[in-house]
């Protein structure tokens, strides 16, 4: 067995770096990216459903393989796993870079996808199983921090590199990064595995799982152009309706499923899954708009654009730790239903992001009220799924959750700009995605309040009260606070 690391020693440090390091690129890849749309768009030619093919094509394959890969990481090795993610999120960063056009740019984003999803279990992972027990919550405290300065820094460097050179730039700073992770971990980082882990892996779960969401995905997109009435659009969902309802199936069926049945029969666990849903529906549509509003409608550069953002960034920094341990004196139900309430009023006060209005008198109001609301719903959400089921499950209900709110971030992007009309090249166009704009940001309130009404009525158990949990501020733009690993 291999002998645990005490945290504050040299050894720690180095696989701290590594971990920090691994996760640090995909979350500042995260970042970057969405700072760059309207640079990529005008030079691979790009309408709105290319931009959004951009942003979903990572997040396609990253929702539905993030499970699965963690059983991975437990037969083969967590270390290995971990590794050649990094190798394969660069290899795919290099595809990207060169890409001559959009279809080749999907196709690469789709491989960062499937690369993020082999090493963000994994870097976790490796934490939980090579440091103390005591020490565990102190080592994934620094590298939350260490990873939220990678979310909050991605959108100077985007910015910075789309202004000043080319946004090709913005994949191609992952290659040294990788090389730097890969040497440090082969060097420092012990290997490790669950030899008690049994069962085949749960592979036709992850393929049904994978065309469903790619189906739904492909037809909500296509249906901005072609409608629909289109036939192409009808098979695309028929097929993603029926893989999603096989999903249901085989999960019941399969010894041992990578998404358990069983785990929602908890109602709090449920209820904090379904609040999951429409919260980070609600803020990826948003966030992937409103960068790109602030660019084309309103002339901020690229850099400022993805700065606008920040504040929420810093409020989760500084407030995530007092939120969860308000939420574990006075339970979960009033923070998650003031929290997206909150964020709602945030997504209204977007409303008043008109051309000619200052950053400090429209961006900056909204942006802190939308802040406030994610502080006060984040951590307490984390705590409720964790406390919603036994302690050897908390690792599972994490991962579900992971899972949970990137599928729904993937699904919003696909369905709301259409629903808003944002549809062909009208982004380029500042009075037709202005109004656009203004539709979505209606869509996302009426969401967020919608995850306010959910937490009211399935939270409402005061006898069971979150056990402790470590909470540790992350990046709320990429994912819900991933604070256990699978083996927790």
């Amino acid at each position: 067995m291999t002998e645990r690391i005490a945290f504050g020693t040299s050894r720690a440090r180095w696989v701290l770096a590594a971990t920090a390091l691994g996760s640090g690129m995909a979350f500042l890849d995260g970042t970057v990216v969405n700072v760059a749309l309207p640079a990529m768009g005008d030079e691979l030619n790009a309408d709105v459903a290319g931009l959004q093919w951009i942003i979903n094509g990572y997040m396609l394959p990253l929702a539905a393989l993030i499970l699965l890969s963690g059983s991975l990481g437990d037969r083969l090795g967590r270390r290995r796993m971990f590794v050649v993610g990094v190798i394969w999120f660069a290899v795919a960063s290099v595809v990207c870079t060169v890409a001559p056009n959009l279809e080749v740019m999907i196709a690469g984003r789709v491989l960062q996808g499937i690369g993020g999803a082999l090493l963000t279990p994994g870097s976790l992972a490796i934490l939980q199983t090579t440091f103390a027990q005591s020490d565990r919550g102190k080592a994934v405290g620094a590298w939350s921090g260490l990873t939220s300065v990678a979310a909050a820094i991605g959108p100077f460097v985007g910015g910075g590199l789309v202004d000043s050179g080319s946004w090709r730039l913005i994949f191609l700073i992952n290659v040294p990064l990788a090389v730097v992770t890969v040497l440090i971990t082969l060097r420092h980082v012990p290997e490790t595995r669950d030899e008690t882990a049994a069962g085949r892996l749960d592979l036709t779960g992850a393929a049904v799982a994978t065309i469903g969401l790619a189906g739904l995905t492909y037809g909500l997109i296509s249906a901005g152009d072609r409608g629909f009435g289109d036939l192409l659009v009808l098979v695309s969902l028929a097929i993603g309706v029926v893989a999603v309802a096989a999903f249901v199936v085989v999960e019941r069926r399969e010894s041992h499923p990578m998404l358990p049945p069983g785990i929602f029969a908890n109602v709090r666990f449920t209820g904090a899954n379904l609040v999951t849903v429409v919260v980070y529906g609600a803020l990826g549509t948003a966030t992937f708009l409103v960068v790109v509003y602030l660019q084309t409608a309103l002339g901020y550069d690229a850099i400022w654009a993805g700065a606008a953002l920040l504040p929420m960034t810093i409020l989760m920094l500084g407030l995530s730790g007092y939120a969860g341990g308000l939420a574990e004196r006075i339970g979960a139900r009033i923070p998650m239903t003031v929290g997206p309430i909150l964020m709602g009023a945030g997504f209204l006060l977007m409303l008043g992001i008109e051309p000619g209005v200052s950053y400090v008198s429209a961006v900056l109001p909204s942006v802190v009220v939308l802040g406030l609301g994610l502080v006060a719903t984040v951590a307490p959400l984390t705590a409720t799924v964790l406390s919603a089921v036994e302690d050897h499950h908390a690792g599972i209900a994490s991962g579900v959750n992971n899972a949970i709110a990137r599928s729904a971030q993937l699904m919003a992007v696909a369905a709301i700009p259409i629903a808003a009309g944002i549809t062909g090249d009208s982004y380029l166009d500042p009075v037709a995605f202005g109004n656009g704009f203004a539709r979505a940001l209606w869509i996302s309130a009426a969401l967020a309040v919608a995850g306010g009404v959910i937490a009211w009525f399935t939270l409402g158990d005061r006898g069971a009260k979150p056990a402790p949990v470590h909470h540790h501020p992350h990046c709320a733009l990429e994912s819900p606070p991933y604070a256990h690993s699978r083996n927790s």
